[in-house]
C-alpha cells in the first residue's frame, strides 16, 4: 500500500497499540478507535508506541517510535539500511517466524478467497537467508549533493534511491561490492544518463552486469568498463534501448552464464536478462518437489505451462515420456528449444502461446492428450488457461505461485469449478527477509 494524499492532519504524538497480525507487505496491524493502522517495524503481538505519518479514509499508516513489549520473534537486523531501503521488509523478524508467517498468509488467502482449504500441509522449503539473490535489478542515480552515484533499492514508499554501502540479500560479488560500483559509476563521463544496472551470476558466480546506457559511450567510457571488467573480474553488457538491444561490451562473446538442476544431470544456459529464478538453492529443491509431487512416471505425457527457459520442462523429460512446454515469448521458446538440445533431451517440444488469452484450446498442441500439468504462471495468474485445464481434464496438477491471491482465485476454479481437490500446499522461501510469497499447491481430481 503506497502513500496516498492525507485525508487529516496527521498527529504529532505517538499512540500506544498492541499488535495483532502482519499485512502482506510486512506491515503490523493494529486497530486505534476501529480503524486499520499499519505500522512499519511492528510484529504480531507487540505492545509497541507508533507514530504516525499518513492517514487515511479506511486506514492509517505508521512507524515504530519504541517497541515497549517484544515478541520473541524479534531479532537485530543484519543490515545497517534496513527500515530505510525498500528491498527488505522483514529483517526484524527471525527466519523461521517469516517462513510461518508466509505459510499461514497462503492458507488463509486460500480458505478465504478461494474457500479451499487443502488436505495437508506441505514443509516449506528453506535455504540460506544471506546472500542469495543472483538476479536483481538495481537503480542508479547520480546525485552530486550525496556524494556521486547512489546503486541500490528505492527506499520504503518513495521514488528515491536508498543511499546504500552494501546489500546483505544479493548474492556477495555484487553485494559486497556497491560502494565499488558507485564510484567507478561516477567516474563515468555519462554517469547522469545510466539509470540502471541489472545483475545476474550463475551457478559458478560468475557475474554479469548490464548497464543500460541512454545515449553512446564515449571511448573513455568504454576504456573504464573495459578496465572495470577486468579488474572485478565480472563479465559486463550494454544496453543501449530496449531487452533485444542488449550486448557484450566487448566484441568476443563471454562465456554463457547458466545453473544446473544436478539431480536430473540438466544444465541450463542463460542471458543476463533472461528470467530465471533468483534463490538457486531453493530452485534446486522446489523442481524435485513439484516432480515428486507430480507423480510422473515414464509412461507420462506432461504439459508445461508458462515453461520458460525449460526450468521444470528440462528436468521433467527426464523422467516422462514426452513433455510439452508451453510459453508466451517466442525468445524463450526458441531459448528453451536449444536448451533441450544442449542437454541432449529429444523428448520435448516448445510452443509459444499467449496464455493469458484463454483461447488456446484448440492450438494443435493443445489437441494432444495429457497425464499431469504443471502450471509456474506469472502473478496475474493462470485464469487464462482455466478453460483448457477442464477441456484436458488431466488426474494431477502442480501449480508453482509466486502471488497467493491469484492462486487462490485460481484454486476457487480448479476445486469448485472443475472438480478437482486441493491435495496439498506450502511455501518456498526464494526471497528471504521480504514479504515476497512463493507457494506450491497439488490438485487432485475427485
Amino acid at each position: 500500500m503506497g502513500r496516498r494524499a492525507r485525508s487529516a492532519p496527521v498527529p504529532q504524538a505517538p499512540v500506544e497499540v498492541t499488535i495483532e497480525s502482519l499485512t502482506h507487505e510486512g506491515r503490523g496491524v493494529a486497530r486505534v478507535e476501529g480503524k486499520a493502522l499499519f505500522v512499519d517495524g511492528a510484529l504480531p503481538g507487540e505492545r509497541v508506541s507508533a507514530r504516525l505519518v499518513a492517514r487515511h479514509r479506511r486506514y492509517d499508516e505508521a512507524t515504530v517510535d519504541q517497541v515497549l513489549a517484544e515478541s520473541p520473534d524479534r531479532v537485530e537486523p543484519r543490515c545497517v539500511h534496513f527500515g530505510l531501503c525498500g528491498g527488505c521488509s522483514l529483517q526484524h523478524m527471525s527466519d523461521a517466524a517469516q517462513v510461518h508467517a508466509k505459510q499461514q498468509a497462503v492458507l488463509e488467502v486460500l480458505e478465504h478467497v478461494g474457500k479451499v482449504v487443502p488436505a495437508h500441509i506441505q514443509e516449506p522449503l528453506r535455504a540460506h537467508a544471506w546472500g542469495y539473490r543472483r538476479k536483481a535489478r538495481l537503480g542508479v542515480k547520480y546525485v552530486p549533493k550525496k556524494g556521486g552515484a547512489l546503486v541500490g533499492f528505492r527506499e520504503r514508499y518513495s521514488h528515491y534511491l536508498a543511499t546504500l554501502e552494501a546489500c546483505e540479500v544479493l548474492h556477495p560479488s555484487v553485494g559486497k561490492r556497491i560502494m565499488i560500483l558507485r564510484d567507478f559509476l561516477s567516474t563515468l563521463d555519462a554517469r547522469d544518463r545510466i539509470p540502471q544496472v541489472e545483475v545476474a551470476v550463475d551457478d559458478e558466480d560468475r557475474t554479469a552486469l548490464v548497464f543500460r546506457n541512454l545515449d553512446a559511450l564515449s571511448e573513455g567510457d568504454v576504456e573504464r568498463l573495459k578496465a572495470f571488467s577486468a579488474e572485478q573480474d565480472v563479465q559486463v553488457w550494454l544496453q543501449p534501448k530496449g531487452p533485444d538491444t542488449v550486448h557484450p561490451l566487448s566484441p568476443e562473446q563471454p562465456e554463457p552464464l547458466f545453473y544446473a538442476h544436478p539431480d536430473f544431470d540438466v544444465r541450463i544456459p542463460f542471458g543476463p536478462l533472461d528470467f530465471v529464478q533468483v534463490n538457486r538453492d531453493i530452485n534446486r529443491a522446489m523442481v524435485p518437489r513439484a516432480i515428486e509431487l507430480l507423480e510422473v512416471g515414464p509412461e507420462h505425457r506432461v504439459l508445461d505451462l508458462f515453461c520458460g527457459l525449460g526450468n521444470f520442462s528440462l528436468p521433467l523429460a527426464r523422467r516422462a515420456g514426452h513433455v510439452v512446454g508451453v510459453e508466451g515469448e517466442a525468445v524463450m521458446v526458441a531459448r528453451a528449444r536449444e536448451n533441450a538440445e544442449h542437454n541432449d533431451i529429444r523428448n520435448a517440444e516448445f510452443h509459444a502461446a499467449d496464455l493469458a488469452a484463454n483461447d488456446v484450446v484448440n492450438a494443435p498442441w493443445a489437441r494432444a492428450g495429457f497425464d499431469r500439468i504443471l502450471l509456474d504462471p506469472p502473478r496475474a495468474g493462470a485464469a487464462g488457461v482455466m478453460k483448457l485445464l477442464g477441456r484436458l481434464n488431466v488426474p494431477r496438477i502442480v501449480y508453482v505461485s509466486c502471488n497467493p491471491a491469484t492462486l487462490a482465485r485460481d484454486a476457487g476454479t480448479l476445486v469448485h469449478t472443475l472438480g478437482y481437490r486441493l491435495e496439498a500446499a506450502g511455501v518456498m522461501d526464494m526471497f528471504p527477509h521480504t514479504a515476497h510469497v512463493e507457494s506450491m499447491a497439488v490438485f487432485v481430481k475427485g
